[in-house]
């Protein structure tokens, strides 16, 4: 069986910051034996493309590594609104691929329609931190983690063949996976709901669980992750329970901790409702639904619900890497846990009233009403979590410590409308109905742009650059996996 082509994405808003991650991955690549072309997907505006772009430029590699920043995307963008011939669909166009999380991933969905993609968030690093002393892993068990304070000792930096991990198991079916991989219908984790992706309670280790079930042979491996270490995968409620209760911590911002796995290993199943898009491999063969197009940050729990669907399965595989939380450029925390709470009724809302699942898309019937119960429920749990800031300040030992937590509860007042319900409710509702009208129109569209995008990469490359300054010598492999579409400048034809 012949491998597809596999392209090396970074998704970054963080162009002053990208360079590092190219240069970690790509030496990372050279030390396994492997060769992908890395792909930088720009989101930010051209004023910093004019301000930071010679940094990237100044980046050395081993793997070609091209960039599709605010110009490319235009031409991708106008070639796509001409192609489709109704002036009245270039703004929905325009909001499906606009600078956010998921406008961003929209774009390496085109770019690498009909190859295999492996996706890594500007603030990865393909390295893990490993314990020391691995502990056995129980029945069923997948992982074990554990938070530690930054500074302790007992564990190292381990690093995998990021690249092989993918290739192993990505597009091919449950029965060619690799021996060492467990079979199961989906997993379960001890700290986290994750069907709604919502914390059950800060807890400082947790594990994941195979739940048994049936797995068919046949089945596609569409998605696939590496496990994750650094930043866990927590919410932004269990971020303030950090801050709260670290007595020596004056900002909130700041992470003290940091996760590290004690042990795991690979596992394929039918569902995956632990999505970890940052560390994330796709099988783009034949096209996947498009992220949502929001603002909100649950841009891939789409792929949690959509993965679902008979024929499909996905896969943990034997590799992780490291999550370093970037603040430059980041909400606030208490601009996170707003988001987090909107998101978290727009997840179960559409969870429940999902009606199909296609190959490249999802159907659902909710109609972005928020009712007075739903917006009260989202702000008692905010109340109760001022209240413990409260109490932190009333506790504090320092007035370093009270100015700093007297402040950041009345950040959470100020994002959350002062708690006024009615004030409350009404801007909630607002953004929800923005939101769903948008994801809707998005998903109805998304199949055409597909078929315009797949005609053209058959015969035309799509907008990118090569970026060449600072590239050391490239190592092709014996068989080279570079598409013919891909060109060191290509422009949108007029």
């Amino acid at each position: 069986m012949t491998d597809k082509p596999l392209q090396f994405v970074i998704p970054t808003y963080r162009l002053r910051d990208v360079g590092e991650t190219v240069e970690a991955y790509d030496e990372n690549f050279r030390r396994s034996g492997q060769t992908a072309p890395i792909y930088v997907f720009d989101d930010s505006s051209k004023a910093s493309h004019g301000k930071y772009f010679e940094l990237l430029e100044r980046t050395k590699t081993h793997n070609e590594l091209f960039y599709i920043g605010p110009d490319e995307k235009e031409e991708f963008i106008s070639y796509i609104c001409k192609r489709l011939r109704d002036r009245k669909l270039d703004m929905l166009v325009r909001n499906l691929f606009r600078p956010s999380y998921g406008g961003n991933r929209n774009f390496t969905l085109m770019y690498s329609l009909g190859e295999h993609m492996v996706s890594a968030d500007d603030d990865m690093r393909p390295y893990a931190l490993i314990e020391d002393s691995p502990e056995s892993l129980g029945e069923h068990e997948i992982s074990r983690g554990k938070l530690i304070s930054r500074g302790a000792n007992g564990h190292t930096r381990k690093s995998f063949d990021i690249l092989q991990s993918f290739r192993d198991i990505l597009g091919k079916t449950v029965s060619e996976a690799p021996p060492n991989y467990e079979r199961g219908e989906f997993l379960s984790d001890t700290a986290m709901d994750l069907e709604n992706n919502t914390s059950l309670g800060l807890a400082r280790e947790n594990s994941l669980f195979l739940q048994e079930g049936k797995v068919s042979r046949n089945a596609i491996v569409k998605m696939a992750q590496t496990f994750r270490t650094g930043t866990n995968d927590i919410d932004a409620a269990d971020y303030i329970d950090l801050f709260i209760e670290d007595n020596d911590r004056q900002d909130a911002e700041a992470l003290n901790d940091h996760y590290v796995l004690v042990n795991f290993r690979p596992c394929v199943t039918t569902l995956n409702w632990r999505m970890d898009c940052g560390v994330a491999g796709y099988d783009n063969t034949t096209g996947l639904p498009p992220f949502f197009p929001t603002r909100l940050r649950f841009e891939d729990y789409i792929y949690r619900l959509w993965i679902q669907q008979p024929g499909f399965a996905a896969a943990h595989v034997d590799s992780a890497q490291t999550h370093i939380k970037n603040n430059y450029m980041r909400a606030p925390l208490a601009a996170e846990l707003l988001n987090e709470s909107i998101c978290s009724l727009l997840k179960q809302k559409i969870r429940t009233t999902i009606r199909k699942i296609d190959e490249t898309g999802i159907g659902f019937d909710y109609d972005g009403s928020v009712s007075i119960e739903d917006s009260q429920t989202m702000l008692d749990a905010v109340r109760r979590l001022h209240a413990k800031v409260q109490n932190a300040e009333d506790a504090a030992q320092s007035d370093e410590r009270r100015r700093a937590l007297a402040h950041f509860a009345a950040t959470l007042e100020r994002t959350f409308y002062d708690f006024e319900p009615d004030f409350f409710q009404q801007n909630v509702s607002r953004i929800v109905d923005d939101e769903v009208r948008l994801i809707r129109s998005s998903l109805e569209i998304w199949p055409t742009l597909l078929e315009i995008v797949y005609f053209r990469k058959s015969c035309h490359a799509l907008p990118m650059h090569r970026v060449k300054q600072g590239v050391a010598t490239l190592r092709r492999p014996v068989e080279s996996t570079k598409p013919a579409f891909r060109t060191e400048k290509v422009v949108a034809a007029q």
